[in-house]
């Protein structure tokens, strides 16, 4: 079975993982955390315990589904062109990120801390091109492009031999991992470089300082990529996805006990002692990360793999609305926590519910009609039918990549 055509499946897993996305922003403001750009006065354990279980996954996911859409963009492409492409659909609306849509979630929480002055003021230190915190200018939730698009450069040479008819006899050689349980060695690369790194080289999504997840999220992508590229690997996902639940659900419940118990690196209950082997505990953090993938793209393909009248339009809207989300949940925050006799509760709902409104709201009405606001957000332009019996039909081409 070749895979010339998309997959319903990973259209249906993108689209919820931009959902899982929203409602993980939604929460940063209300978790028990050091940090975020707007944060509650009140906190809570249980949301940040929700966020952290999310966090090991979501992003991963991601870049696996990314890793497939790549393959699909490739097809009947040179090199050169699916950068080109790429620039157009991912730079572009990184660029336009940068500068039109990030600096309000900066200015937000800059007033949070006192800042005075009025949005065109501080607009004008973005063009300073200081970055951010100690400036104005920073790609903060749209980090995940810029990755994307810096892995699609490096690797499009690659890319674009595996998509070719070159790469038949190295397809044959990667049947062999479909066979029986062999597939999930594609795990050890990344749970070896994650315990080996990720306890002194935290992620930072700036790029500079970010070598040991530049490299972990790769993983993920070239994982995406192989597999879509030999059909059998898809396949023994889907036939052994119980087995990567069974991994999955284990390794968490393993995972929170040994977090809750305080049996970690660096707390008095660790056996070991003082950080020695806490690779042993990053390695189990990873492997948490990888059989929830695997074990989520596994069903998706058995349950997912249908279409709906609603998918086009969730196809064309989950890029724009993955720009958009986190600027609109920054605004929308700075309000709902200065709210008074509200529940954590209610105004995390709120948050959500809003957000959503609005987001979708903005997509609708001044994204996705107009030409020029569609090629700044990297979608594909209107394409429309000639007339038939007398009735204008009109097409949207469908968006055929994720860079949420």
């Amino acid at each position: 079975m070749e895979t010339s055509q998309r997959q319903t499946y990973l259209d249906w897993l993108r689209i919820l993982s931009i959902v899982g996305v929203l409602f993980f922003h939604s929460a940063m403001p209300y978790v028990a955390e050091d940090w975020w750009h707007i944060k509650n006065r009140e906190t809570s354990n249980l949301l940040m315990e929700s966020n952290h279980f999310m966090h090991l996954f979501r992003m991963p996911l991601l870049f696996f589904i990314s890793g497939t859409v790549s393959y699909y963009m490739m097809q009947r492409r040179s090199s050169w062109s699916f950068i080109g492409l790429r620039f157009r659909r991912l730079f572009i609306p990184l660029l336009v990120g940068m500068l039109i849509i990030v600096p309000p979630q900066i200015y937000m929480e800059r007033l949070s801390h006192g800042y005075t002055g009025n949005y065109w003021t501080f607009y004008k230190t973005v063009f300073n091109f200081v970055p951010y915190p100690k400036g104005s200018l920073s790609w903060h939730h749209l980090w995940f492009i810029a990755y994307l698009f810096l892995y699609d450069i490096l690797f499009a040479p690659l890319f674009a031999r595996m998509a070719s008819p070159k790469s038949i006899a190295l397809k044959q050689k990667l049947a062999l991992l479909a066979q029986g349980k062999w597939i999930y060695l594609i795990m050890l690369p990344g749970i070896a470089w994650y315990a080996l790194l990720a306890r002194n080289h935290p992620e930072s999504n700036d790029l500079v300082h970010d070598g040991c997840y530049f490299v972990y999220w790769l993983f993920f992508l070239l994982a995406g990529f192989i597999c879509i590229t030999q059909p059998l690997l898809m396949d023994s996902l889907e036939r052994n996805r119980r087995f990567a639940l069974r991994i999955a659900f284990l390794s968490l419940l393993l995972l929170n006990y040994m977090r809750w118990n305080k049996i970690e690196p660096g707390y008095p209950f660790w056996p070991f002692g003082g950080e020695s082997f806490s690779g042993l505990f990053l390695a189990l953090q990873a492997t948490v990360a990888w059989s929830w993938v695997l074990a989520l793209v596994g069903y998706g393909k058995k349950y997912l793999n249908r279409k709906a009248k609603a998918l086009d339009y969730l196809n064309q809207a989950v890029y724009p609305f993955y720009i958009l989300h986190q600027t609109v949940i920054v605004v929308l925050a700075y309000y709902i926590v200065q709210t008074q006799n509200e529940s954590i509760l209610s105004k995390y709902i709120y948050t959500v519910g809003m957000t959503f409104f609005v987001t979708v709201g903005i997509y609708h009405l001044l994204v996705r009609p107009y030409a020029l606001t569609r090629f700044l957000f990297g979608m594909k332009p209107k394409t429309v039918q000639k007339p038939e019996k007398g009735h204008e039909q009109e097409k949207i081409g469908e968006v055929e990549l994720l860079s949420a």
